[in-house]
């Protein structure tokens, strides 16, 4: 975790907490991976956690069984029974490198890269839920929320990820809905930088900053 987020943050420990007597639980298969994602404790503070993707609404009877969508859209949040209570009261931010989108050319698709133009960690607008298990154990989950693309993204793909800037931070953890809803707003055209980068990406067994290296395009 970057310097600047730990000093943000309550502590730069991340904790998995709960889901650990519930069968399956640290199947990523089934229950998704883990990623260090950034909310609001009881006590108010942002605080570091592993959330698995892909939400699972806290009503939901089986976490293995049923849709697990790792994306919202901005413009639905709010009426999508899967997503709406989430973006009422649990929001989190999801740090990143940048983000993947692909370009449709000639018959293929051209992976693209996009970052933050100074290379500082970008700040993904997510939600996150709380599922109980029969037994008591805890499984958290969480998805991105998107947006339509600004110009800069537009050229590559219609939709990105909603990231807000370290000045929204504080409100889109703490709420409430109004204020967040009013963060739902594609990044500036500035806030990014984007290049091509190697179909190596399409696999799911590659892995490395060299991912990120920009190439020629085609």
């Amino acid at each position: 975790m970057p310097d600047g987020w730990r000093r943000w943050t309550e502590s730069d420990k991340v904790e998995l907490k709960g889901a650990i007597n519930v069968a399956d639980f640290n199947d990523e298969e089934k229950l998704g991976k883990a990623d260090a994602m950034v909310r609001r404790s009881p006590a108010g503070a942002p605080v570091l956690h592993l959330l698995r993707w892909g939400l699972v609404p806290h009503r939901s009877l089986n976490p293995a069984g049923g849709p697990r969508p790792i994306n919202a859209r901005s413009e639905t949040v709010l009426v999508k029974p899967a997503f709406r209570d989430a973006f009422l009261k649990r929001w989190c931010l999801i740090p990143a490198d940048g983000f993947y989108e692909w370009q449709t050319q000639e018959g293929t698709k051209q992976p693209f890269f996009f970052s933050d133009p100074q290379g500082q960690v970008l700040a993904l607008a997510g939600l996150w839920e709380s599922w109980r298990a029969p037994d008591g154990g805890l499984l958290r989950t969480c998805c991105i929320l998107t947006t339509a693309a600004n110009a800069q993204v537009a050229p590559v793909h219609d939709r990105m990820p909603l990231i807000l800037a370290p000045r929204s931070w504080a409100t889109w953890l703490a709420g409430p809905a109004g204020a967040a809803q009013a963060l739902l707003v594609p990044a500036p055209v500035a806030a990014l930088r984007g290049w091509p980068v190697s179909h190596r990406v399409n696999r799911v067994a590659e892995y490395g900053t060299d991912l990120m290296a920009p190439v020629a395009a085609g």
